[in-house]
């Protein structure tokens, strides 16, 4: 898995928000202000879906 953490640009400076990282079928997500609790991952096609369902 990519070992990059992304969050989005909406979130600006603030700590409130999640982080992603994605590989080709995997996208990891975990809490920026508690990153030592670890990570949720899912399948892209669900993470896609939780996206648009969102919009």
């Amino acid at each position: 898995m990519n070992d990059s953490w992304f969050k989005s640009t909406y979130s600006g400076d603030s700590p409130n928000c999640a982080e992603c990282r994605m590989q080709s079928d995997m996208v990891a997500l975990r809490d920026t202000k508690n990153r030592e609790a670890g990570h949720l991952t899912f399948p892209s096609s669900e993470w896609l879906a939780a996206l648009a369902a969102e919009k």
